[in-house]
């Protein structure tokens, strides 16, 4: 592996290179230098302890599409050889298999040779499927398949429609109680209807708070009786007047 290395001004002058942090530009360098003859380092965590750069660096810089990470944790300088040209006689070739996953354009720059990329949770690293020989496939097809199958699973499987949020109970006025019976023609009293339960602070007799009290208007129609008023305290009260009260309040 040649030791001396050398860089194209055309990328590290670049906006989009300046750009970067200082500590991610440091990354940089120090990759390049440690990078074998086509670009690959095989232990990018270590450089990156050694010059005390940060995964946040090292993240900008696959993000600025400066490198091009694997699923193995190798990476490789993407303007490899833009930077540097080195003769035969002392070129050494990568030992990394990651390099059947690429190919190089006209402008020299390297590129991915993928149909689908996935990307493993909040990791660097990304999974490919390499076009063309099947046995250079980095990610098992039927792996890729189960993705693909949940994925369609979940966007055509009905979700439950959100439970409706419980309508809060809003005492009514008088006026609002004796319409509702003039309408629904009661016989229940309106004002000793609202008197009883405005007293009650809308709690039935046995302390249960009022959920509808057009309903509770019902059921004093189904239980007239017969000119006999309601009272405060209604269970206080029946032994005296001989009436159940709790049929009311049920």
């Amino acid at each position: 592996m040649a030791e001396k290395r050398m860089f194209a001004k055309t990328i590290i002058d670049s906006d989009l290179f300046l750009d970067m942090p200082v500590t991610a530009q440091l990354l940089y360098f120090h990759l390049c230098m440690r990078a074998d003859d086509d670009g690959f380092i095989n232990n990018p965590k270590r450089i990156m302890r050694d010059v005390r750069c940060s995964d946040d660096d090292m993240k900008v810089l696959v993000a600025k599409d400066f490198v091009i990470p694997f699923e193995s944790g190798v990476i490789v300088i993407k303007h490899w050889r833009l930077h540097n040209y080195i003769q035969k006689d002392r070129y050494k070739p990568s030992l990394c298999d990651e390099k059947n996953l690429l190919t190089t354009n006209k402008n020299k720059v390297y590129e991915r040779l993928y149909t689908d990329c996935i990307q493993i949770d909040n990791k660097m690293d990304t999974e490919c499927v390499q076009i063309g020989d099947t046995d250079k496939i980095r990610l098992d097809k039927n792996r890729l398949d189960k993705n693909r199958l949940d994925s369609s699973v979940s966007a055509d499987t009905p979700t439950t429609p959100p439970k409706k949020p419980k309508k809060k109970f809003v005492p009514p006025s008088y006026e609002e109680v004796k319409a509702y019976i003039d309408e629904k023609r009661l016989n229940v009293d309106a004002k000793k209807f609202f008197d009883y339960y405005e007293a009650g602070d809308w709690h039935d007799g046995n302390g249960k708070a009022v959920k509808s009290w057009k309903q509770k208007c019902l059921t004093w129609d189904k239980h007239d009786t017969g000119g006999h008023s309601y009272k405060e305290q209604p269970k206080a009260e029946s032994n005296n007047s001989g009436i159940d009260w709790s049929v009311y309040d049920g």
